[in-house]
């Protein structure tokens, strides 16, 4: 990572990606595009998930993070009611699911509402100690804890309050502070009082934990610290920060992160998590705020909003190839009101071929409910290439292992193949493109193959690019692999 651009991409230098899974959320791998372009793909949208139907959830339930762990997936959620802007009851709730669609309540016994502990609320903040401590409860950010040294009575993770406090679970249900005081404070210069909006994860690359919170940045500051008053309003943008810790208890000073020369815009919120197949690539999905605009004039609160995708090799730099937005507020009249269309933090595999996300429709009506959508495996971004043809050639690279694979997706009249280059741009006999099979269809994993074969072990340690040649199709990802047939493991 030391010889690359702000935007992640390593210049001239031949990227050693070994048999790692990689996207083409951005230009990373790319050297060469020509009649192909980059194109997102936003997600189908599926069935409702949770509807915030129960006495305890409410209109404005929301603030989501899920994970799976081993054979169980998780949601933690807001469940809580607003009223004329006065929260009648805000505590954090938890669904459990056996395949990330169909989901339950299940009843913890841990707190009470209404009387009765049937219900599966986790957290509820302690009366009188929301002044010395926070609202823990507003923005409860929850994660399985991948760090292979983390204690058992520690492998979930929350962050939570402003200032932010850390919490820890053995079970993802029966929550404690990992210490009395707060853990983080990005609030001196860049929040305001009461923006709680955070979340963390492990970086399994990178070995630590990383934070994404929340500041105002001014339009014009190239400040990694904001200097404007942070009780003054309208005085900046709603912006991510980021922050490490080796610990989970002691952070960096949080900063901006570097979003290149894209316009600033609200981002309320980040969603921001490694992908899980290709975790040294982080994807994020900002919940776009424009709080001017009004749809609904009868509604009483201003601003609509819709969800946006970012990718990050490094958690700092953030490519924006994508103005446009990633999921919109769609013909549902009741999605273009006040502060809807938040994306949850979390990707979770829901099929072989699948991957799913989460969003809250219907802030603040008495429909408030999350929503899924779909996405085929890696699908967020493709290389696409029209009817009329197209091609990619990467960076030089050097990989390990004895077969390419790809994901890709054509037409019935559409095809892709592939050349193998050495690094001046030369055909490798055997792996040119006169002798690559003609690949036409949709898969996930697709071995490609010349006509002598699909070893290409020879090349390993060399520096390579590959040339993909496309007409009508779409490519998302290509690996490297150990080919079994061929003596692999």
């Amino acid at each position: 990572m030391s010889n690359a651009n702000k935007d992640g991409s390593p210049g001239a230098a031949v990227m050693d990606i070994g048999s790692r899974l990689e996207l083409f959320v951005d230009h990373y791998l790319i050297d060469r595009l020509q009649g192909a372009e980059l194109k997102l793909h936003s997600p189908t949208s599926r069935e409702v998930a949770l509807q915030f139907d129960k006495p305890w959830e409410g209109t404005s339930s929301t603030y989501v993070s899920m994970c799976k762990d081993a054979g169980r997936y998780l949601v933690y959620y807001r469940g809580s009611e607003f009223r004329d802007r006065i929260a009648l009851h805000t505590h954090t709730c938890c669904a459990v699911s056996e395949d990330g669609i169909h989901w339950v309540r299940p009843s913890l016994g841990i707190c009470e509402f209404g009387g009765s502990a049937d219900n599966n609320i986790i957290w509820r903040d302690p009366e009188g100690e929301r002044e010395t401590c926070g609202v823990v409860s507003h923005n409860f950010m929850a994660f399985l804890d991948g760090n292979p040294n983390v204690p058992e009575a520690e492998r979930y993770k929350a962050l939570a309050s402003g200032p932010i406090v850390g919490l820890a679970s053995a079970d993802g249900f029966h929550w404690k502070r990992v210490q009395a005081e707060p853990i983080l404070f990005p609030y001196a210069k860049c929040n305001r009082k009461g923006d709680y909006i955070s979340l963390a994860f492990w970086d399994a690359v990178q070995r630590r934990y990383v934070a994404y919170v929340r500041g105002w940045r001014r339009l014009k500051s190239t400040q990694t610290q904001c200097e404007e008053d942070p009780d003054k309003p309208h005085t900046g943008y709603r912006q991510v920060m980021y922050a490490t810790s080796p610990d989970f208890v002691h952070w960096s000073e949080p900063r901006f992160i570097d979003l290149g020369e894209t316009p600033l815009e609200h981002f309320y919120t980040s969603a921001a998590t490694p992908y899980f197949r290709a975790p040294h690539i982080y994807v994020a999905f900002p919940k776009r705020f424009l709080p001017e605009r009004k749809r609904v004039p009868e509604h009483p609160s201003p601003g609509v909003s819709d969800a946006v995708f970012l990718s990050s090799r490094d958690g700092v730099h953030w490519n924006r190839t994508f103005m446009e937005a990633f999921v919109r507020p769609g013909r549902d009249r009741e999605n273009w009101t006040q502060r809807s269309m938040m994306m949850a933090q979390g990707v979770l595999p829901t099929a072989t071929d699948e991957i799913s996300v989460y969003w809250i429709e219907h802030y603040c009506h008495p429909t408030c409910r999350l929503r899924r959508g779909t996405l085929r495996t890696d699908g967020f971004v493709s290389v696409n290439a029209g009817y009329a043809g197209g091609e990619l050639i990467t960076k030089p690279l050097r990989f390990e292992g004895d077969e390419l694979i790809i994901n890709y997706a054509t037409s019935a009249a559409g095809s892709v193949r592939v050349e193998v280059q050495d690094e001046d741009g030369r055909p490798l006999p055997g792996h040119t493109l006169a002798e690559s099979a003609e690949l036409y269809g949709d898969e996930i994993e697709q071995v490609v193959s010349w006509e002598k074969g699909s070893d290409v072990s020879h090349a390993v340690g060399a520096a390579i690019r590959l040339r993909f040649a496309m007409k009508d199709a779409d490519l998302y990802s290509i690996r490297f692999r150990r080919d079994r047939t061929l003596g692999g493991f």
